[in-house]
């Protein structure tokens, strides 16, 4: 019997038992959907994280306060400060630029003549270097400048969302706006962006970091997006080195103490994510494999169960000349052809599942083209597997006795 051959018995053996086939194929379904499931919604995730870090290019690092537990305790480490802030500015090369942005208001109402937006914007001060370090684009107006932060003028740039809540049939720029403390005049009026999470990065307004300053104080704020952005990426581990030479005389530290902030660039925050949904990953791919070995036992089940039904057709077949190997590899592909229906029926579901969250947060939508590979070989594996010994049970038995049963 040639493959074709196999593969249309497989086929009508289905059919003949088309309520059993269903039940048994459903529990490879429901492993491989799992598993594609699981991996497809991970790794639309990870799509995101890289193409939101790919805004900031691969020439831009950060500045942060180091944190984080040590013995059993928080580490009380000082604020990195406006000031701090504003002396690495000073002393960074012609090659570093460097920008900072620091949040001043939350889930705040921005109002204009009559408008008013519904809530949650975010009021963020920065300075003229703000577009580039932190991946942002211009559709109208221009941008914060030099002027704009060294005399604390009250212009400000506005994300998509607030400008099309306030100004739906006019242009915003030379509009007042009110927001927290502060009347703004808008300048500019920033691309869109996109959110995630149920975090718009649209609904903000920005304003030079200076005017808010003077509204809202700086006295114990962390300034903890301070982006440094350099000549390109083969600069980037120089840049780094000579920010950590100014950080560590900006914070006085001495020569033998270790460093009080950290530095993080696109790779580093890479890898983390590829950390996070690596296990996310294994997890729900550790789960959908314990459902195929559950699949593998149904399949065995059923496979014994047409080999018991098939006795006599099988004496048949060895009466006119079919050898063992015959009938083995007969029952060996009709087990691989049921566990491959079941792994691509589970592989399209699992999918189209997955991708339920790109359309949920409006994101990229993925395929995990080496896990659909890989679960069409491990289906296939599993055939092999549990269908062996059926297969083997079939091709031992004897055709004199196959030809007397009923």
């Amino acid at each position: 019997m040639n493959l074709i051959e196999a593969t249309r018995s497989a086929l009508a053996a289905l059919r003949a038992n088309l309520t059993r086939s269903a039940l048994t194929l459903l529990g490879m379904v429901i492993g491989v959907f799992a598993v594609i499931a699981s991996v497809t919604a991970v790794e639309v995730i990870d799509v995101y994280f890289q193409e939101s870090l790919q805004i900031y290019g691969g020439s831009t690092f950060s500045v942060s306060r180091k944190g984080g537990w040590e013995g059993g305790q928080r580490n009380e480490v000082p604020d990195i400060t406006y000031e701090q802030a504003l002396r690495l500015k000073r002393r960074a090369g012609p090659g570093l630029t460097v920008s900072v942005q620091e949040g001043f208001g939350y889930g705040e109402k921005v109002r204009s003549g009559g408008n008013a937006t519904e809530g949650g914007t975010t009021l963020y001060g920065a300075d003229e270097n703000f577009l580039g370090n932190f991946g942002y684009d211009l559709a109208a107006g221009r941008p914060l400048t030099e002027q704009d932060v060294e005399y604390a003028r009250n212009v400000a740039l506005l994300g998509q969302e607030v400008a099309e809540a306030l100004f739906p049939n006019a242009t915003p720029l030379g509009k007042e706006i009110t927001v927290g403390r502060v009347r703004l005049q808008v300048v500019g009026v920033l691309a869109e962006k996109g959110g995630f999470l149920n975090m718009s990065f649209d609904n903000r307004v920005v304003a030079p970091i200076s005017t808010l300053a003077d509204a809202y104080g700086m006295q114990g704020r962390n300034i903890g997006d301070l982006s440094v952005k350099t000549a390109g990426f083969e600069a980037m581990q120089a840049g780094k080195q000579q920010v950590i030479s100014h950080m560590r005389v900006i914070r006085g530290l001495g020569p033998s103490e270790d460093n009080d902030f950290e530095i993080e660039s696109n790779a580093t925050l890479q890898e983390r994510t590829e950390q996070f949904t690596s296990v996310l990953t294994t997890g729900g791919a550790g789960i959908g494999l314990i459902s195929l070995l559950a699949a593998g036992i149904g399949i065995m089940n059923i496979m014994l169960v047409s080999v018991t039904e098939r006795t006599r057709e099988i004496g048949i077949r060895k009466a006119v000349g079919a050898k063992r190997g015959d009938i083995m590899r007969q029952f060996l592909i009709e087990a691989v052809v049921m566990c491959q229906i079941g792994g691509l029926i589970g592989i399209g579901l699992g999918a189209a599942f997955g991708n339920l969250v790109a359309v949920y947060f409006d994101i990229s939508a993925a395929f995990p083209w080496a896990w659909a590979v890989g679960g069409v070989a491990a289906v296939t594996g599993i055939a092999i597997v549990f269908g062996g010994y059926p297969a083997w049970k079939a091709a031992r038995l004897d055709p004199i006795e196959s030809l007397r049963y009923e």
